[in-house]
């Protein structure tokens, strides 16, 4: 899989930006720089969710698109409460938000990460039972970088999105997962 730039050994392969309106960012990206189509996701729920000690099962919705050879997300936090999104954003701001990173072994990772100075502040697992995590590089970057585990599942999930922007021309540029 490319991506961007390496962190630390780990190849970045999505950039994640915090937004107010996912559909209206999502319009926006295609047409001032040609990202998308963008595929959505509404109400995300996760069966477990921890920031910074506390237990935080934020509900988010999401966006993929491609952009050039990395991929694009675009969030927006839907339920109360901390989380990783409300330490950097309130719900009508806008901004870099994190790098997203793979690995084929999460738990090696984070301790890659911790010898690092990086520690884990957000960790959380999907219904599905994919877990991902949040470390924090606030102070040396001023974003969180995300990683997970690569799976078969989740490499098919970028494939398709990378082959649904051949030829995208910003025309019709949302898709709704579920």
């Amino acid at each position: 899989m490319s991506g961007i730039l390496p962190i630390y050994g780990h190849t970045v392969v999505q950039i994640a930006y915090h937004v107010p309106d996912i559909e209206a960012a999502a319009v926006q990206m295609a047409h001032q720089f040609g990202a998308g189509p963008f595929f959505i996701s509404k109400g995300i729920q996760l069966s477990q969710g921890w920031h910074r000690g506390e237990n935080c099962p934020f509900v988010h919705s999401s966006a993929y698109g491609q952009w050039g050879d990395v991929m694009v997300e675009l969030v927006q936090q839907e339920s109360e409460g901390p989380s990783p999104f409300r330490e950097l954003y309130e719900p009508f701001e806008r901004g870099l938000h994190h790098l997203a990173v793979m690995t084929s072994d999460l738990k090696a990772s984070y301790k890659h990460f911790e010898r690092q100075g990086l520690m884990l502040a957000t960790r959380a697992v999907t219904l599905s039972g994919v877990e991902f995590a949040f470390i924090d590089a606030l102070d040396s970057l001023g974003h969180f970088i995300e990683i997970y585990e690569s799976s078969e599942q989740l490499l098919g999930f970028y494939q398709m999105v990378k082959e649904a922007a051949v030829n995208f021309d910003a025309e019709d540029p949302i898709r709704y997962l579920n």
